[in-house]
């Protein structure tokens, strides 16, 4: 059975409307595992009563990941998660262990974030220090 979580607290949900942080929500119940490929998400009536939320809002989230190619919508036959819509969860474990190393280096979220930013696009550079830099003493022969 699939556990979702909304954010209790209005910070953690940075203003986004109802049905964006329901999707969140499913998106989080994927990378965590909780419904496999193949695998399908409860009715939207089931899933709307346990969040307390109208059933349009969790199928307008359930459009969202159908457009995010996550799912397969089909009316009477409910959300079905396609193949490699669990890629994410892959990175869970890095990402969590990228978070730590973070932690204890004393490097907030931002600077993370900063941090991948500027290695994600080749020739930028970023403003931390702590960014590791190529070696450019040679090897011993």
């Amino acid at each position: 059975m699939v556990t979702l979580r909304l954010p209790a607290d209005p910070a953690d949900a940075a203003g986004l409307p109802l049905h964006a942080r329901v999707a969140a929500a499913l998106r989080r119940a994927l990378a965590e595992g909780q419904v496999a490929p193949g695998g399908l998400f409860p009715p939207a009536r089931d899933l709307a009563a346990a969040l307390d939320v109208h059933p349009n809002t969790v199928l307008r989230a359930y459009r969202a990941l159908r457009d995010e190619g996550l799912v397969d919508l089909r009316a009477g036959r409910g959300a079905r998660v396609l193949p490699g819509a669990d890629a994410p969860a892959a990175l869970t474990g890095p990402v969590d262990a990228l978070l730590a190393a973070a932690a204890r280096a004393g490097v907030d979220l931002d600077g993370v974030l900063a941090l991948v930013r500027a290695r994600a696009r080749p020739g930028t550079t970023s403003r931390s220090s702590t960014t590791p830099r190529p070696s450019t003493e040679e090897a011993p022969s």
